[in-house]
């Protein structure tokens, strides 16, 4: 208490401001706002219904499209945590990841671009569409995933006649908060193909035996993974007892490297059986989550969140979280997270919730809003 009110004596007080006119700052007064005993994201537990995202990206149809300026119809998710701590007036979704829902229609084309962020893609609904990454055309069905690391050309088209949504995870708040934004147009609305079609997925059909040529480290040697053969993996481990935590669970990995097939944004695909209750645990990374298949709950820090097919929700840096399914089948959760940021920085750390034999006591729940 004498500490404080030392701190708030006009002595104090008086100093602190006139550092202020030499752009100077007293480092006493904001160790507490910045050290933190345990992480304190601005990022909250947030839920996302399908039902709003798809109308809003329908309405959106009416008065966007990308020959009349723009790079992509996309709508991404804003944690209110975050609404008003960016610079650039929109929010994140986690203090380190952008997550958007991206909706193209038949003939449509979205010019190619590359920057400094990485990038990835889920394939929630539709067939038809492709993506040209570095001369390739890579043509997305349902439950595949797509990779772009940084620095890397890509832009898309639909030759369908559906409309074609996915969702779209960056980086774009770690790597703004560094200052090494890049952002280039290609010359061409949409660049030109170089290489066959499906070129990756097909030298990766086998799955994870690489081909000979492919033994040195590459960027994205296998930039589209099929979803048949995530579905295959998961079946493959189905046989064995589930994670109590994650349920059963594949990482996308960079076959050149054994790392995450995106440097920075890990990306997992979780099948979480009939019935299934993982035990409460909290990490140092944040996850997007989207609800590919079924529906149940997850609790978080005490909350329960009920999800459906096509939801999508936040679970921030170190909060307790846990997923129930209550499908009459299996559910699909695929996820996005900054884990490889905390591995890299020394960050990460793990807890298992310790009462109640690793169950959370639910305190209330989540009301989603509906458009």
């Amino acid at each position: 208490m004498e500490t404080n009110a030392f701190f708030q004596s006009k002595e104090v007080l008086d100093f602190n401001k006139e550092l202020q006119n030499y752009h100077l700052g007293p480092l006493w007064s904001v160790i507490p706002e910045i050290m933190h005993k345990e992480p304190k994201p601005d990022a909250v537990p947030y839920l996302w219904k399908w039902e709003t995202i798809e109308k809003k990206l329908q309405e959106a149809t009416e008065i966007f499209t990308p020959d009349r300026g723009g790079e992509r119809r996309a709508i991404y998710l804003a944690n209110p945590g975050t609404l008003n701590r960016k610079p650039w007036g929109w929010a994140s979704t986690t203090n380190t990841l952008y997550a958007a829902v991206q909706l193209i229609l038949p003939g449509e084309v979205a010019p190619s671009h590359r920057h400094t962020q990485s990038a990835l893609r889920f394939i929630q609904k539709g067939k038809g569409a492709y993506s040209t990454v570095q001369g390739q055309r890579l043509f997305m069905e349902e439950g595949d995933f797509l990779t772009t690391p940084k620095g890397l050309w890509h832009g898309h088209g639909h030759e369908g006649t559906d409309p074609m949504y996915w969702m779209d995870c960056l980086d774009i708040p770690f790597i703004y908060s560094t200052g090494a934004t890049f952002f280039e147009p290609h010359p061409e609305k949409l660049e030109s193909p170089s290489l066959p079609d499906n070129y990756g997925a097909r030298k990766y059909q086998g799955g994870m035996v690489r081909p000979i040529g492919d033994r040195n480290r590459q960027d994205a040697p296998l930039g589209s993974y099929k979803w048949t053969q995530t579905e295959a993996a998961l079946e493959g481990l189905s046989a064995f007892e589930p994670d109590p935590f994650d349920g059963t669970a594949v990482e996308f990995i960079n076959p050149s490297t054994g790392q995450t097939a995106n440097p920075t944004i890990a990306a997992w695909m979780q099948l979480l059986p009939t019935g299934f209750h993982s035990k409460a645990h909290r990490h140092t990374n944040s996850a997007i989550y989207h609800v590919y298949k079924g529906e149940g709950y997850t609790v978080i820090d005490g909350i329960r969140y009920d999800w459906s097919e096509g939801d999508y929700f936040v679970v921030p840096n170190w909060a307790w979280h846990e997923h129930v399914n209550l499908s009459t089948k299996e559910a699909l959760l695929f996820s996005t997270n900054d884990l490889p940021i905390m591995e890299m920085l020394g960050l990460q750390q793990e807890e298992v919730y310790p009462r109640n034999q690793g169950y959370q006591e639910i305190k209330g729940e989540f009301a989603p809003l509906f458009a």
